[in-house]
């Protein structure tokens, strides 16, 4: 079937094609229908189900004689370790701190934190969790004490496990001090902490409230898999809100399990025991979908990575993890690869390395610019896929549906809408905008299976945050246009398209144009205040390796690129040469930020900044050009 099809038979009978997804997945009771719509606009799928999440990920595969097969690769260039672990030995991990945790009174429904480094461990602590029916939320490791503790007050876990320490490159992050921290700045008090201990940093325990990983396994039975209803939450993973306080996203258990492993095949063109590597993190989206729960539900094995793009130790570490362990489907973020075409602008690494077995690259979690996007397709050879999607849906709303149909690739574009999400462009008034006209990107209701159906504790928030912009559809919070052929581009999130003198203008669009300058190796535009026009752009240049010629020179090449590319309406006059932009742990540029340095207003330090001190580098580099103006 071609995606037009596959697209079609979805769109003729929503119901019916989930269902029939429905039957990859073991149930201990099915599903009697697909979509409970009584509480619409607050949809929910395969709610009468029971079912649990980790049997599908790790003891079905074992009951079909695969455990010997590898579930996951640890491979760790900051400690200079590679282990495999079979989906044999996954099975008595998890049982065994599932028994552990059951042991100390942790039962279905209740929450567990997990702060964790990338570890296999980490892996096992969620999937302990979804084999008793508690609820994980993962924090980042190394997140802040402040921040750390809102989210225990949001989600008043009853345990926490932490890893001891996290290893970045040069330096040891020591988490257990940032734990005691945030539990002493907590108003919820966790009943016990379990903490995994590496032998970089050892944590001393407290008597009675933290215990030893694997001391508390050691006389703990083993236990089996819990069933859950298919409403019941997998996961909450709290993602950074306007107002500066988190919102939990709900994961609910049987759309998650149907709709990851739809995504297995169908997106990503892997088969059961294809190796998939999602370079991220536990603490995003990314690494609860595509490094633990999808790769495993699918009997894939997933690789865990403790290491950077660039520095562990340079800049081929993604294609020898790629040729080490065969490496089918490899997905990343864009700031990934821009790192490493700052450090080897030639792609001399690349040819050191064998990735014949590499089919197909994927991009994800911001734009990806067309000037990266070529760099890549031309140093590797290899198909590469932009896709786009959200914490809140967990998955791919639009991208290239490679396992069903390799549609042509056009560059700048995520491709098209997948099964389950009807994305229409709206103007203000809700209203839908002709093919190549930029507006607000919202989805019609219902949300597939597996996407959010509420915020944990908050649903007033929830419909304030999503759905009562656009009564009838979800907003995305993201700024684009649809083509003649309907492919979807992101250009900006709608905070990032500008005014400028009463014309709406893309951010993005104009990152696009000074990206392709052959000395620009990242960039940012923001929008600042400008008595005149309303708001003007400013351009942040960071310079490839190598660069040097004068910055101004740069600077006046951009300028007329923009006016040539894009108009004078544009009235694109402010660039700025820095050494880095700043950005969250997982890569994306705090544009919001940056705006508010520029125009001198007040902000909350972001929670998820990879390096504060950047700030004040910015600042800086700011001031001395004369910003804030007045």
């Amino acid at each position: 079937m071609s995606y037009a099809d596959v697209y079609q038979s979805w769109k003729n009978d929503p119901e019916a094609y989930w269902m029939a997804q429905a039957d990859a997945i073991d149930w201990v009771t099915p599903p009697s229908k697909a979509l409970f719509a009584e509480n619409a606009p607050l949809y929910e799928w395969f709610k009468d189900a029971q079912v649990n999440t980790c049997w599908n990920a790790v003891d079905r595969h074992v009951e079909a004689g695969r455990g010997d097969r590898t579930a996951i690769i640890y491979d760790s260039p900051v400690t200079e370790t590679v282990r495999h672990i079979s989906y044999g030995e996954l099975k008595e991990q998890v049982a065994s701190l599932a028994g552990a945790l059951t042991a100390k009174g942790v039962t279905t429904g209740d929450r567990v934190i997990i702060y964790m480094p990338m570890v296999p461990e980490a892996l096992v602590a969620m999937l302990a969790c979804a084999r008793i029916g508690a609820i994980h939320s993962v924090v980042f490791g190394g997140f802040a004490s402040n921040e750390l503790a809102v989210r225990i007050d949001d989600a008043t876990p009853k345990a926490i496990i932490a890893g001891s320490c996290g290893i970045e490159p040069g330096r040891i992050v020591e988490y257990k001090p940032l734990l005691d921290g945030a539990i002493e700045l907590a108003h919820h008090k966790p009943e016990f902490t379990v903490i995994f201990q590496r032998d970089q940093a050892v944590a001393p325990l407290k008597a009675g409230f933290d215990f030893d990983w694997a001391a508390l396994q050691k006389d703990a039975a083993p236990v089996d898999c819990v069933p859950v209803s298919g409403d019941h939450p997998a996961y909450i993973l709290y993602t950074s809100g306007t107002t500066g306080a988190p919102k939990g996203v709900v994961r609910p258990t049987a759309g998650h399990l149907v709709a990851l492993n739809w995504t297995m095949k169908n997106i990503y063109d892997v088969d059961p025991g294809d190796v998939f590597w999602a370079a991220s993190d536990v603490g995003w989206v990314v690494g609860h979908s595509y490094i633990c729960y999808a790769p495993l539900v699918a009997g894939n094995t997933t690789v865990v990575f403790e290491g950077k793009p660039v520095g562990t130790p340079d800049a081929g570490t993604f294609w020898r993890v790629i040729q080490d362990h065969n490496v089918k489907s490899f997905f990343t973020a864009p700031t990934a690869f821009r790192a490493v075409k700052r450090v080897d602008p030639d792609g001399e690494f690349i040819k050191k390395y064998d990735l014949s077995g590499l089919n197909t690259i994927y991009l994800a979690g911001e734009r990806a610019d067309p000037d990266t996007i070529e760099w890549m397709q031309d140093k590797l050879g290899k198909p590469v896929l932009d896709h786009w999607w959200q914490t809140e849906t967990g998955y791919t709303i639009a991208g290239n549906p490679w396992g069903i149909e390799k549609m042509p690739v056009k560059i700048g574009s995520p491709t098209v809408a997948m099964p389950g999400y009807d994305v229409q462009i709206l103007d203000e008034g809700g209203n839908e905008m002709p093919a190549g006209e930029l507006g607000a990107i919202a989805i019609k209701l219902p949300l597939p299976p597996g996407t959010l159906p509420t915020l944990w504790n908050a649903e007033e928030r929830f419909l304030k945050s999503y759905l009562n912009t656009f009564p009838g559809y979800y907003e995305t919070g993201d700024a684009g246009m649809i083509d003649e052929d309907g492919y979807l581009y992101i250009m900006a999130r709608t905070d990032d398209v500008i005014n400028v003198a009463g014309h709406r203008l893309s951010t993005g669009g104009m990152e696009e144009v000074l990206a392709g300058h052959p000395d620009v190796a990242e960039c940012a535009v923001i929008g600042v205040a400008d008595a005149l026009k309303g708001q003007l752009p400013m351009g942040f240049l960071c310079l490839s390796n190598g660069v040097n010629r004068p910055h101004e020179e740069i600077v006046a090449e951009v300028i007329q690129r923009v006016r040539d590319q894009i108009g004078p309406v544009a009235a694109f006059k402010l660039a700025l040469v820095v050494d880095r932009l700043p950005k969250t742990r997982s890569g994306k540029i705090l544009r919001a930020t940056m705006a508010a340095i520029a125009d001198g207003r007040d902000y909350k330090m972001p929670a998820t900044i990879d390096d504060p001190a950047i700030l004040d580098e910015l600042t800086e580099a700011l001031t001395a050009v004369g910003y804030p103006q007045g």
